[in-house]
């Protein structure tokens, strides 16, 4: 759209310079015809008729009509890069478009398996693990006091059965958030920040949401959930931070044109921020920003030594979510 108003902008400066080169001239033409310009110039030059002063004015005539030819091409192979650049940029929006289609293709189908994988886990794996610690309680309920070895096997069968019950849990919970598909995305990140707040005690967590999250589409609830987690991992590893505030704002920013329905997501920490300033490098940073532009959204980071670290994700209203 603005390589078209561009366009039109020069076609419109061009037919300006036109009507003003051609108004020149008519007034110059006045001007010649009312002070008899040729007579006096012709006048002027008979005395040097032998150097031919008398021809300059058929001279520059012909150079005239020679810089216009040479113009007139120019402009003309000026045109017909203009067009094959527009072409260019066309045709490169259009492979833009479809990277962020096939990004948020490979978004769903990434969180598609991981729900798969999650609800196998919790299924079978879960299912068997229930069943091993079943068996064994009660193998150390029946042989308590009379066979030792058996008893201590026991003890330990469920001593593992609850350590891989853990890990299946934690796998559960990186492979699909927790109560995000039952309970919704609210009460998902609630208890992902009760989560982080009881492994970082020494920093404090508050997260505040305003507005209804109940609309929200599955790419949307699953790309905010990200996000938060993604940068509550980075608080974590690298901020240093006394406290981190995690807002996100379902009813729009005004400010910014979102109006009832649009989403801005803040997360902010005065930890020690970086020297890169606002463009920080980093793979977790990069896939926060494919997430929220696969939703064409915006995402904003600004950080400084000493300064802290803050990331704005600004969702449009109705949420652009493409359908692929």
């Amino acid at each position: 759209m603005n390589n078209i108003v561009d366009g039109r902008e020069l076609a419109a400066a061009s037919r300006r310079d036109l009507l003003l080169v051609g108004a020149a001239t008519l007034l110059f033409f006045t001007a010649s015809v009312a002070f008899e310009l040729s007579e006096k110039v012709l006048a002027w030059t008979r005395p040097w008729e032998r150097y031919q002063l008398d021809e300059i004015p058929g001279t520059l005539m012909f150079l005239a009509l020679g810089l216009a030819w040479f113009s007139w091409r120019r402009a003309r192979d000026a045109r017909q890069e203009l067009r094959q650049r527009l072409a260019a940029q066309q045709r490169l929006a259009e492979a833009l478009a479809e990277n962020r289609r096939l990004s948020l293709s490979h978004v769903r189908v990434q969180e598609e398996e991981r729900r798969e994988l999650a609800r196998e886990l919790h299924d079978e794996l879960g299912q068997h693990l229930n069943f091993i610690k079943l068996n064994a309680v009660a193998i150390r309920g029946r042989t308590a006091g009379t066979l030792a070895d058996v008893h201590d096997a026991a003890v330990a069968v469920i001593e593992v059965a609850d350590h891989v019950h853990g890990t299946v849990r934690d796998m559960l919970r990186r492979l699909r958030p927790v109560g995000l598909d039952e309970l919704g995305l609210a009460a998902a990140l609630e208890h992902l920040v009760q989560g982080w707040r009881a492994r970082n005690p020494e920093t404090s967590a508050q997260l505040r949401i305003a507005g209804g999250l109940d609309r929200l589409r599955e790419n949307e609830n699953i790309a905010i959930y990200r996000l938060v987690q993604e940068a509550l991992n980075n608080v974590t590893r690298h901020a240093q931070a006394r406290s981190v505030t995690i807002s996100l704002d379902a009813a729009g920013d005004a400010r910014d044109g979102d109006g009832p329905g649009g989403i801005l997501l803040t997360i902010a920490d005065d930890g020690v921020g970086t020297r890169g300033g606002r463009d920080v490098p980093g793979l977790g940073l990069v896939g926060m920003r494919e997430r929220v532009e696969a939703l064409r959204s915006h995402l904003a980071i600004e950080s400084g030594a000493a300064e802290g670290f803050r990331i704005e994700a600004r969702f449009p209203r109705a949420a652009g979510v493409e359908r692929v």
